[in-house]
Order: C-alpha cells, then sequence, then structure tokens
C-alpha cells in the first residue's frame, strides 16, 4: 500500500471510517511511548490515509489521557503530511448552534500540566504559532463542505476553540468568562494535537462538530453525556461526508504548507553540541536539519 499523507483523528463518536477500504491495523510503538490505539490504514476515494481513534477504540482515555506525544509522532512516522482533526465541542455563542460544523482557526489554552512538546532534555525550539491551523488545508475542508449542501449542518469557518482541562464540563462562570474572551467553542483535546503537529511540520486544521451549548444559555439544559452523545449521532454522518469529500480534493491536489518547514528557524540548539540520546529520540522531526 502507498504510504499515507493524510491522517485523520476521529474524536468522541467517531471511532472509525466507514468508508475506509483496503483496511489493515497498524500498531507502532514511538520514542513517546505507545498511540491511543493501533492506526487504521486504508483507502478514501481512492487516496490512502491513516485512520486513528484520540481517545482509543471504546473510549479510554481521559482528554488528560491522551498520549498526544506519541499520537502524532506515529502519524509523523507512518509518512503523514496532512493532519485532518474531527472533535466534538460546544458551542460559546448564539450564532454556532447544535450540529453546526466550525472550522476553528485560533485558541486558547485553559489545560493545566500536559505536555504539548517534543522538545527538552538538551534540544530547545520554539515554533511560531501566532496561526496555528494550516490555512490552506482548512480553505480545502471548507470548500469540499459547502460542496455537499449537509443537512442541517451550517458551516462557520472561523472562530476561536478554547482548550479546557477536563474532564468535568465547565461552571457557569467559566463559561461566561470565555464568551466574555470571544471564545467560539470548547472542548478538551485539539490544543495540544496542534501544537504538537505544528513541531512535526504536519499541516493541521479541525473539524469542531458542535453538541451543545456549554451550560451558558439560558434557554438550553446544561450539557450531559446523553445531550452529546444523541448530538454527535447525528453529526457523525455529516462528519464522514464531509472528510470524504476533503480526502478526495486533497488527493488529487494537496496544497503547498508553510507548516512543512515549521522548524527550520525554531531550532535554537545547536545540534552538534545536543545531547546524542536526545537527537536520536528527535531523529524523525530533526533528521533534515541535522548537520
Amino acid at each position: 500500500m502507498t504510504q499515507p499523507k493524510i491522517g485523520i483523528i476521529g474524536g468522541s463518536g467517531l471511532y472509525q471510517m466507514e468508508a475506509l477500504q483496503n483496511l489493515r491495523e497498524v500498531k507502532l510503538e514511538t520514542p513517546f511511548g505507545a498511540p491511543s490505539d493501533a492506526y487504521l490504514l486504508g483507502e478514501l476515494a481512492g487516496t490512502p490515509v491513516a485512520f486513528l481513534a484520540r481517545h482509543g477504540r471504546g473510549h479510554r482515555f481521559l482528554p488528560s489521557e491522551i498520549p498526544f506525544r506519541a499520537n502524532i509522532h506515529g502519524f509523523k512516522q507512518l509518512g503523514v503530511e496532512y493532519l485532518i482533526s474531527v472533535s466534538a465541542v460546544g458551542s460559546l455563542t448564539a450564532s454556532i448552534k447544535p450540529l453546526d460544523l466550525v472550522l476553528p482557526d485560533q485558541f486558547i489554552d485553559r489545560t493545566r500540566g500536559r505536555v504539548s512538546t517534543f522538545f527538552g532534555e538538551g534540544v530547545v525550539a520554539h515554533i511560531g504559532f501566532g496561526k496555528p491551523v494550516c490555512s490552506r488545508l482548512a480553505a480545502v475542508m471548507g470548500d469540499a463542505i459547502e460542496s455537499l449542501n449537509l443537512p442541517e449542518a451550517t458551516l462557520h469557518r472561523e472562530g476561536t476553540y478554547v482548550c479546557m482541562e477536563g474532564p468535568a464540563f465547565s461552571t457557569l462562570a467559566e463559561s461566561e468568562l470565555y464568551r466574555s474572551w470571544g471564545g467560539s467553542v470548547i472542548g478538551m483535546t485539539n490544543l495540544p494535537e496542534a501544537k504538537l503537529a505544528r513541531e512535526a511540520e504536519l499541516a493541521y486544521a479541525t473539524l469542531a462538530l458542535v453538541t451543545d451549548y456549554d451550560c451558558w444559555h439560558p434557554e438550553h439544559a446544561q450539557v450531559t453525556v446523553e445531550m452529546i452523545l444523541d448530538n454527535l449521532q447525528r453529526n457523525v454522518s455529516n462528519a464522514q461526508a464531509a472528510i470524504l469529500e476533503t480526502v478526495r480534493r486533497l488527493g488529487e491536489n494537496p496544497p503547498p504548507s508553510s507548516a512543512h518547514s515549521a522548524l527550520k528557524h525554531a531550532i535554537y540548539t545547536r545540534l552538534d553540541q545536543a545531547p546524542p540520546e536526545t537527537l536520536e529520540k528527535l531523529r524523525l522531526l530533526l533528521g533534515k536539519y541535522l548537520p
């Protein structure tokens, strides 16, 4: 099978892709431990892809427990260059309704204690992250979704994703605070992924599936797991159709991305003086920059 250049991370409710053909499982080990699950390799619209269930099949990992570094490194090992992340979110604004689709272009980090870098241990790098999403990948996704005229789903091509720690949902005070900051949607997973994908030089974009209004909306009940799962089931078919069309377009005309050279001016350490064991651990990421 041809090496997959497109990766898909499935979040809550999207643990597999029904349209995947010529399916096989690949279990990987990485210098950062084991990924959440085996990668499912196959073809969508005739294009090789790699799929991973973020929380593991059966939803085994809390957001704080997800092995983000291993997951992203595993995609890099497989040869992935474009990474589509699918995530369930709550809405923080009346203009974004449950069952809508959002392509966030900004993030606010409210996590605590999560390791969201591959670097350290003698090698320092500072990636540019002012624009945390690959705009060209997001544009392909947006055009693909709009071409489908999906039922019940309004597409929002921009927005700010507030990434909270969890696993509890927001308090009302927190929800109102995030709204005052200009937050559009809230979730628990995508920011560590976006940072690590940039360090791994993968073009990254999020497809956010809106399931609820968090707890701020006076006319809607506060978020529950039952509410999320019910709306996710209604969202999944739209998400799968959106991914299928996005993959078809990427397979035909993959856009250039500045993310593919994100480390070019980000490495501060003289690599010829870096600890050999750290260089070995980072060899897949740093290979083209090693002297």
